[in-house]
């Protein structure tokens, strides 16, 4: 299984941004799919998550400003950022629960990340 993430750039503050998240490989089910953020030198925060059935959870500072969102046919995560701030500079890294064979537990899996950087 690979997780595949695009979407980042550079823009101003105030601007938004759309990452995506795409899962490929043998996949026969998939739990939560999320997104993370790591600043330098800092650790990997959760920014937002959403179960398969559409049920949402959102980090302190994604909360209003960010909506995440998935394909499930196509098994595709999606994360659209507003009002974007300096401080959600980082690494985005998306994150996919993933099971590849009947009878195994699902296990995660986690995308390359994609470097936003908000400039004031």
């Amino acid at each position: 299984v690979q997780l595949q993430a695009s979407g980042g750039g550079l823009v101003q503050a105030g601007g938004s941004l759309t990452l995506a998240c795409r899962a490929s490989g043998t996949i026969l089910g998939t739990n939560d799919m999320g997104w993370y953020r790591q600043a330098e030198g800092e650790r990997r925060d959760l920014v937002a998550q959403i179960t398969s059935g559409g049920g949402m959870l959102y980090g302190s500072t994604a909360k209003g400003r960010f909506t995440i969102s998935r394909d499930n046919a196509n098994n595709m995560v999606y994360l659209r950022m507003d009002s974007l701030q300096p401080e959600d500079t980082g690494v985005y890294y998306c994150k996919a629960n993933i099971r590849t064979r009947w009878g195994r537990d699902f296990s995660d899996y986690w995308g390359q990340g994609t470097l936003v950087t908000v400039s004031s």
